[in-house]
Parts: structure tokens; C-alpha cells; sequence
């Protein structure tokens, strides 16, 4: 972007932080929760302007919050939500592993070439297996393994890829609320809520294999034609299960046996870490956030040559630095007392209304998820929702609404979640192909409202199952 064109964007956020300032202290906000309110704002505000540069941007919005006397070190360090990071750190060092064997391709391949197989079934197939990789490691990391099998795909069969990759991106971004492992806002709502494994599997996994159907209705109708023209493509080809699977797919190897076995242990004890913790008298989510390290530490001393590559390549350190440092800011509006008067304004609009609360939070949380990336956003509400609690408020299903709402609002827009972004940089990368605003915006729109819609209506019918 030239500097003629960041002139007019730095002048809109200099006066919306002015506004911003000057109106909360019309308020009667205090001068630490006008600060916090305000260089959060900035921040979020900045991001969307400058996505390029959000990491210098918390930078610079904590260093503020440092000289304005509007946080110490010890609470900024506290804020951070260290735990978090740690987690997503040793989940990534562990994915690049089982990356650096082509496992995920291997798993892919058996499933897209089974026998007699027909459009239709290959994009069922192609939404289920987007949803449960989402599941079972991350969206980011699905994405690129499901992307990269749709542009195989479409080359077979020469169609165009775009319709095959929205469909990919969509049901990722659905599959991603099955499991505490399948987006960052997962386990961060798990840390924060006191949530764990079988939590998320017995509350939001069915959940999320409801929307997912019927998500994946939708899209077979929108594409339809589309779909079709790949059927007719199938069928010439004559279903050549054998060359495909030649051009595309890995054999079983002995490294992906080892590695299989190392991932599944991860997975199995992260789904067992409340009844292990439970077992051996561990605080809370001790063991969820010590599993992925105790993987991450093994790997790297089984493989010292590369394992200061794990951590460099396969760590993305940007996106968690940023994650950190906005964590500080959200948690220093909770230090200066700003979601204690957000809350209390709620409480008040809700009148002790669950089903508000629950409309409230799934929907405005989507909303936001569509214009802004849907961590930063679960970040902003998380401690809200929290204070709820200390005024009396079962707060339990929000965060179910919270993590739904985030997520499937993240499928409306181009820019809803980092998959969405992950996805299109890909494709412009190899095809050098454009998707326009509205040509994901009407599908993504359909898709986000129906879905969402019917995760509010079983959260607020059904809101006592929700409860933990």
C-alpha cells in the first residue's frame, strides 16, 4: 500500500480514537479505563486498516498502556493468557511433523478415491473430511491440506476450483467448533471458562454434525450446476481410482505408521486430561495445556537436527505474538474496570432474560466475526461474559454461543477467519485467480444465516443441556 493511500486511513483512526477518548470521559469513564478503552479500540480499528502491520500495532498499543500507567508488568504478564500460547505452539510443532511425512495427504487420498464415485459424493465427502481434520487438528492446518487436494482435484478433472474451494473453507470454518482443538477461540474459551475436552465433544461436537449437514444442503443446491459439469468430467475420465491415486496420494510408510501413533497418543490424552487431572489432583486444563509440549519436546529430541526448524517454520510465530499481546490489551479493559460496566449493561438490557443473553452473544459475536477476525473478537467478549457470572448470571451456555457464533461468522465474509484468508492466498498464488467480495459474500451470507439460525435456535430451546 503507497503512503498516499495510509494518509487518509492514519487521519480516520486518529479522530476515532479521539472520539472514542473524549466521549468515554464524557461518560464519566475514568483516565485508565478511557486509555484501555480507547488503545483497544485503536487496535482493533488499525488491524482492519493495516492487517499487514497488526503485529507492530499491539506493539505499539502495549507500550502505550505501559507508559500511560494504565497497566504494570506483572498484570500485563498475567493478561497474556500464556497458557494459550504455549498450547498452540506445541499443537504446531506436532502438525509440522505429521506435515513433513504427508500424513494428512495420505488420510485424504484413501478417502476421495473410494469406488463408485459421483459429484455428489465427492463433495460430501470433501465437507465432512474439511469438518473433522478442522476437528482433529486446526482450521489453518486443514485448510492447507484440503486446498491443496481441491486444486489436485480440479486439475484431474479440469474444472474450476473456486466452488470447491468455498465449499472446503466453509465446512472448515463449521468443523472447527467440534472440538477444543479445532480453532485458537476453542481453547482459549476452554481456558478461560474452565472447559475441557469431553466438554466440547459432548456439547458442541453434536452440535456442530447438525450444521454441518445442513450446511452441506445448502451448498449442493448453490453449486448444482457446478457439480454437474464435475460429474459429467467423472464419468469421462471413467473413475480411474488407480491414476488418480498415482498423481496424487502417498503410499504407507513407516514414518507416517510413527507419527500416526505419536498424534493419536496426543489426542487420546488430551480427550482424557479432565479424568487424568481428576486422577492425580492437577488443577484444572494442567494436563491439556502440558500434553501438546510433552509431544512437542519428544519430537524435538527424537529429531535434534530439525528441531530448531519445528520451531521456526512450524511455529507461526506472528500470528501468536498477536494473539498474545492483544489478550494483554482485553485483559487490561477487565483490569481498568470497563467490561465491569459493559456487563452490568447488559445485565440491565437483559432483565435476567437467558434467552437474550443467548440471542445477544451468538449473534452480535457473528456479526463481528464477519468484519473482524473472530479471535480478536471471542478475545473482547470473553471477559465480559466472565463478569456476568460475579453478578449472578448462569453464564454456561454463552460460552457455547460465543464459541458458534464466532466461528460459523467467520464463513460470511472474505476476511471472517484466518482459513478464509489462508484459502484465498493460495489460490491467487497458483492460479493467480480473484474471488470478488460478493462472489463469497452471497454464498457465505446463505450459508452464515442458515447455520446460525439453527445453532440459536438449539442453544436457546435446548439452553439446559448447554449448561456444564
Amino acid at each position: 500500500m503507497t503512503k498516499e493511500r495510509q494518509i487518509p486511513k492514519f487521519g480516520f483512526l486518529i479522530l476515532v480514537c479521539l472520539a472514542i477518548f473524549y466521549g468515554s470521559m464524557w461518560f464519566n469513564l475514568s483516565f485508565p479505563q478511557s486509555t484501555s478503552l480507547t488503545i483497544f479500540s485503536a487496535s482493533v480499528l488499525a488491524t482492519l486498516l493495516f492487517w499487514e502491520s497488526r503485529v507492530a500495532i499491539v506493539f505499539l498499543g502495549i507500550a502505550a498502556l505501559i507508559l500511560t500507567k494504565t497497566v504494570d508488568i506483572e498484570h500485563l504478564k498475567l493478561f497474556s493468557s500464556i497458557e494459550v500460547i504455549l498450547f498452540l505452539a506445541g499443537m504446531m510443532v506436532l502438525i509440522g511433523l505429521l506435515r513433513e511425512v504427508n500424513f494428512f495427504n495420505w488420510v485424504l487420498c484413501r478417502l476421495v478415491t473410494l469406488k463408485r464415485m459421483t459429484a455428489k459424493k465427492l463433495v460430501i465427502i470433501i465437507c465432512i473430511a474439511s469438518a473433522l481434520m478442522a476437528c482433529l487438528v486446526d482450521e489453518v492446518t486443514s485448510i492447507f491440506f484440503m486446498v491443496a487436494l481441491v486444486f489436485a482435484l480440479a486439475d484431474y478433472f479440469e474444472v474450476n476450483p473456486v466452488p470447491f474451494l468455498i465449499i472446503t473453507v466453509l465446512s472448515t470454518n463449521i468443523g472447527s467448533t467440534g472440538t477444543v482443538l479445532g480453532n485458537p477461540i476453542g481453547i482459549l474459551i476452554a481456558t478461560k471458562a474452565g472447559l475441557n475436552f469431553e466438554d466440547f465433544l459432548f456439547h458442541a461436537f453434536p452440535l456442530m454434525v447438525m450444521v454441518l449437514f445442513i450446511a452441506i444442503g445448502v451448498v449442493l443446491f448453490w453449486y448444482r450446476y457446478q457439480i454437474r459439469a464435475l460429474d459429467v468430467k467423472i464419468k469421462e475420465v471413467g473413475n480411474d481410482r488407480e491414476m488418480f491415486s498415482k498423481l496424487v496420494c502417498v503410499p504407507m510408510t513407516k514414518d507416517i505408521k510413527k507419527e500416526f501413533f505419536i498424534f493419536f497418543l496426543t489426542l487420546l490424552l488430551i480427550g482424557l486430561h479432565h479424568r487424568i487431572e481428576h486422577t492425580m489432583a492437577l488443577p484444572p486444563n494442567s494436563l491439556l495445556i502440558s500434553i501438546p509440549l510433552i509431544s512437542a519436546g519428544g519430537i524435538m529430541l527424537w529429531h535434534q537436527h530439525k528441531a530448531r526448524e519445528y520451531i521456526e517454520k512450524d511455529v507461526d510465530w506472528w500470528s501468536l505474538i498477536f494473539f498474545m499481546l492483544l489478550f494483554a490489551q482485553v485483559g487490561t479493559l477487565k483490569y481498568t474496570g470497563v467490561t465491569d460496566i459493559l456487563s452490568k449493561g447488559l445485565t440491565k438490557l437483559a432483565n435476567g432474560s437467558q434467552f437474550f443473553m443467548i440471542t445477544f452473544v451468538l449473534w452480535a459475536s457473528a456479526i463481528g466475526s464477519s468484519i473482524l477476525d473472530n479471535v480478536v473478537l471471542v478475545a473482547t467478549f470473553i471477559p465480559v461474559i466472565g463478569e456476568l457470572k460475579t453478578l449472578g448470571m448462569d453464564i454456561s451456555s454463552l460460552w457455547w454461543a460465543l464459541l458458534f457464533g464466532g466461528c460459523l461468522g467467520g464463513n460470511i465474509t472474505m476476511v471472517g477467519s484466518t482459513a478464509n484468508i489462508v484459502a484465498l492466498g493460495m489460490l491467487e498464488k497458483r492460479s493467480k485467480v480473484h474471488i470478488s467480495f460478493f462472489q463469497w459474500f452471497k454464498i457465505g451470507l446463505v450459508v452464515g444465516l442458515v447455520t446460525i439460525s439453527i445453532a440459536w435456535l438449539v442453544l436457546t430451546t435446548f439452553s439446559s443441556f448447554f449448561k456444564t
